[in-house]
């Protein structure tokens, strides 16, 4: 008998080292033995009771069912600094099954939207916070269950296997059509059977000595009532990102004395360059050239030669805060409003540095994955109505800023060249500044640095 406690001992002291050590299969063999040496003693044996074999055996099963079975609650990811709170919009409901990194909800804030995705894959139990209610960061948001997936795809799959299983090899094949089928289909087996037509019924007739009958009435006027019907109204929620734009453009006019100018720009020589040099462009960068990197340099260009337009009035202090870094949103249009990224230090930059930091940033738009950190700042702002086919208009302010530029579409006129009349492209380009801190001469002398840049990029190499 004290062998036999032996062996179990070291029996089950090699179970517990494989464990520890990552070594299943040595582990499963340590344990059988175990299993089956217990099973061996006899039932007033003292070896039956033994404490470290029952602890190692009841705390192994509990945990794997506590494991399967979990309930984690998920919370508010931490806003950045100048955001509070958002407004929830779910993606999935209770009881859906949910991968990991799927995601759940969607955060809507005053600048973007914040995805939440799932730690895990399994269940949704139960949802806190109502769709549209109000969070702030650690809030908690619901309630997931952890390997709820695993048990809801085993279920089908079981249910679904004597469906599909093959017949009996012993069963008869079913016997043949006793008629062939016709070229309208199998009439269902729900409907009733036809019964014949009597030959009193059959009306020879040609069709145009038919009588009309009142029965035709009855379509029309129900067509009539459909018509009616279809005149309904749908009313929506603002989203927080439309409300703040809103907000914003309100203050901007009851804040700034907002003035705009005009320009022409002539884009023959812009576009002539973009034609020679674009495949050689693609091929060393490895993103296309397009137009919208010269306007940028020349804003830049022109910002750092009229730093009032870089400016901006603090209203708290009365003061004029001068900048010597040039940070230039660029407008992105996207499904719930309109974003406002930032390309900073854009004064050192190239052609290309100007390209990718546009291409990197649309990319962050359309995929709904800009951080507020990407769209805080800015000095100046460039809006390009042009791509949707817009001809003239006069762009709003974006506060805190003083001017923003407005790009518009490209059209063949009719222009006065050296005396005579030539079809050029032209663009309209539009600038709304803050009357408050900047003159008249300031923009007007911005907007031609602006057009004599794009419409000759060598005076960027002069430095004229």
């Amino acid at each position: 008998m004290f062998s036999h406690s032996r062996c179990l001992t070291r029996n089950f002291g090699r179970s517990l080292s494989a464990i520890r050590q990552g070594n299943n299969v040595l582990a499963r063999r340590a344990t059988s033995v175990l299993s089956a040496s217990h099973n061996t003693v006899p039932v007033n044996s003292s070896v039956k009771s033994h404490p470290r074999s029952s602890i190692f055996q009841i705390q192994y099963f509990r945990t794997s069912a506590v494991f399967r079975d979990e309930v984690v609650t998920v919370k508010t990811p931490a806003f950045a600094e100048s955001v509070t709170e958002g407004d929830v919009r779910w993606e999935k409901a209770v009881g859906d099954t949910v991968a990991e990194d799927e995601v759940v909800c969607e955060i809507e804030t005053d600048k973007t939207s914040v995805q939440v995705p799932s730690p895990a894959a399994g269940v949704i139990e139960e949802l806190l916070v109502p769709d549209g209610g109000k969070v702030e960061g650690g809030t908690p948001l619901f309630k997931l269950k952890k390997g709820g997936a695993v048990k809801a795809a085993e279920a089908p799959k079981a249910e679904a296997t004597p469906a599909t299983a093959p017949p009996p090899p012993s069963a008869a094949p079913p016997p043949p059509p006793l008629s062939p089928p016709s070229s309208v289909g199998p009439i269902p087996s729900t409907m009733p059977p036809v019964p014949p037509v009597p030959a009193h019924a059959i009306d020879t007739k040609p069709v145009s000595s038919i009588k009309p009958t009142a029965a035709p009435a009855a379509p029309v006027a129900q067509a009539e009532g459909v018509t009616k019907a279809a005149r309904t109204e749908s009313r929506v929620k603002m989203n927080r990102m439309r409300l703040r734009i809103a907000q914003r453009l309100k203050e901007a006019q009851n804040t700034c004395a907002m003035l705009t100018t005009f320009n022409e720009v002539d884009m023959s020589n812009i576009s002539e360059m973009r034609k020679m040099y674009k495949d050689a462009f693609l091929k060393k960068h490895n993103i296309k050239l397009g137009f919208m990197s010269a306007f940028v340099k020349a804003a830049a260009y022109a910002l750092v030669d009229q730093p009032a337009v870089n400016a901006v009035i603090d209203d708290t202090t009365k003061e004029i805060v001068y900048r010597d870094y040039v940070d230039i949103s660029v407008a992105v249009a996207t499904p719930k409003g309109l974003v406002v990224p930032v390309i900073r230090n854009v004064e050192g930059m190239n052609f290309a540095d100007i390209e990718k930091g546009i291409n990197l940033l649309g990319e962050k738009a359309r995929k709904n994955e800009l951080a507020v950190e990407d769209m805080d700042g800015g000095t100046f702002t460039i809006s390009n109505g042009g791509v949707f086919g817009s001809m003239f208009g006069t762009p709003i302010i974006n506060p805190p800023q003083s001017a923003i530029l407005g790009m518009h579409g490209i059209f063949d006129r009719p222009v006065a060249v050296g005396g005579k009349v030539e079809i050029r492209p032209m663009m309209y380009v539009a600038l709304t500044y803050d009357h408050r801190l900047i003159d008249g001469r300031e923009a007007v002398t911005f907007l031609r640095k602006i057009k004599s840049v794009v419409e000759d990029p060598r005076v960027l190499l002069l430095d004229m």
